[in-house]
Formats: structure tokens, sequence, C-alpha cells
């Protein structure tokens, strides 16, 4: 095997891959579920490549992204549902469907908002026909929720679901109700812990979360930001403790949880202090 820039030979890479006793014991072994938070994991990688504007690295997480397309398709081939092949028709076919303008209807031009009125009624198409093909009596009740997609991040599926639930009126009206409720789940963990219950305080700590969603939601914060600039702070913070630690000729597992502590307090404090503009 060598390395080539035809996608023929990363799925070729990827058969032999999953070739029981001659493959990877490793990529043997997997599934669709345990593969799943992988995929998730590339897509923000993805993300953060472009945060970040390193084209040289957005090269090389996209690689990583369609590996994980890759593998999916491969393991799908496995159970003769699919293959790559029929993935990328499926999606050459959508593109060509939601864009009329441009592969099939030539004559007058769109503009931005009648392309976009175009993509959701042929997106509504398509999820008709996909409704079609259930069978009798399989298909799901009606929801307001059925539109929130479910495969985004659960910050923001979280956030999408409690919107949709605040357009009729199930919410409530004041950030200080939410604060309440926040308290109660954080109680409810509790006695859980008391109990020994490790299935309910993980319940429980998902019910905390979705409360604090809440909360973000009605104070105007994205829940996502503020949890990315708190992991910044908590990066900013450790640094400060490994270096404080580091100037003594010492390591974090030379140090005490007291001394840690202590430093990280130490840290806070510097970051509260005001900056003085020079003279």
């Amino acid at each position: 095997m060598i390395p080539s820039r035809d996608i023929a030979g990363l799925i070729e890479i990827m058969a032999q891959l999953r070739t029981p006793v001659t493959g990877c014991p490793w990529d043997v072994e997997q599934t669709f579920a345990t593969i799943a938070p992988y995929t998730i994991e590339e897509a923000y990688e993805v993300a953060d490549a472009i945060a970040r504007h390193d084209l040289g690295d957005l090269c090389e997480e996209l690689g990583d992204l369609l590996l994980q397309v890759v593998f999916h398709a491969r393991m799908a081939e496995e159970q003769d549902a699919f293959a790559f092949g029929d993935v990328v028709e499926a999606i050459t076919r959508k593109m060509i469907r939601r864009h009329p303008h441009v592969f099939a209807d030539k004559d007058g031009q769109l503009t931005p908002s009648d392309v976009k009125g175009v993509w959701e009624r042929i997106k509504a198409e398509e999820k008709a026909e996909r409704a079609a093909r259930h069978p009798l009596g399989s298909a799901a009740p009606s929801s307001l929720l059925a539109s929130v997609k479910a495969g985004q991040p659960s910050l923001s599926q979280a956030m999408a679901l409690q919107k949709k639930a605040s357009s009729v009126g199930f919410d409530w009206n004041d950030p200080r109700a939410v604060l309440a409720k926040i308290r109660e789940e954080a109680d409810e963990i509790e006695a859980a812990l008391d109990r020994g219950d490790t299935e309910e305080v993980a319940a429980e700590t998902g019910d905390l979360m979705f409360a604090l969603v809440n909360l973000a939601r009605h104070v105007g914060a994205d829940p996502d930001l503020a949890l990315r600039g708190t992991n910044v702070k908590f990066e900013r913070r450790f640094g400060y403790i490994e270096a404080a630690l580091a100037a003594k000729g010492r390591t974090l597992q030379d140090a005490s949880l007291q001394e840690m502590d202590a430093l990280w307090d130490e840290a806070k404090g510097k970051e509260a202090q005001p900056v003085v503009p020079a003279k």
C-alpha cells in the first residue's frame, strides 16, 4: 500500500483493516455505535481548524473526517446495506435536486432568498418521501419537537428543544425560576449520591445540565460559547499552577491538592486585579 490521491486507495485500506484475522483487531471489532463518537469528534476538529484559520490542519482534519465516512460505509457494505459509492450517489442526487437553478432550470435568475425557498421546499418534499417509504403505522406521531435535529451537539439540541417548547408558552418567565430549578436538580443529585445509585446520579446530572442550558437561554448566553470560555479559563489557570511549580523546580506530581488549590486561587486573584494603564 502506498499513499494515493484516489479515494479508491482509502477504501481499499479500510477494507484491509476490517478483514478478520489479517486486519487490525481494533478496527475489526468496531461497530456503527462505537465509531459514532469519533465521527462527532472529528467534525469538531474540523471546526476548530477553521476557527484557528489553520488550513494545513484543516486539510488533515478533513481527511480524518473522510475516514469516518469510509469506515461507516465499509461496515454497511459488510452487511450488504450500502457501499461508499452509494453514499456518493445519494448526496450527488440530493445536491442536483436541491439546485435546479444551477443544474436544470437555466431560465431566469434567483436571488439568495429565492434559493433558500427552493431549498426548503425540496427538503420538505424529500422528508415526505422518506416518510412514505416507512411501513404503514410505523411513523412517529407529529410533534412540535419533531423538527429539532437529533444529530446535533447535545447543548445545541437542548437549546433548540427549549426554544420550541417556549414558543407555545411552556417556559419560565424569570431566570431566577430557572436558577431555583438548578438548585433542585443539584439536591436530587446529592440524594442519589447518598443512596449510591450511580445510574440515577447520571440521569440527574443530565437534568442539571439541561437546566443550565435553560438558564443560559434566559440570560441570552450561548451555552457552548460559555463553556468554551470556561475551558480556556481552566487551561490558563492550570497553566499558572504548572508554571508556578516549575519555577520552584517541582512538578504536578510533587504537589499536594492543597498546594494546587492555593495556586489556583492565586491565579484567580491575579485575573481579578484591575489593569493599570502605563503612564
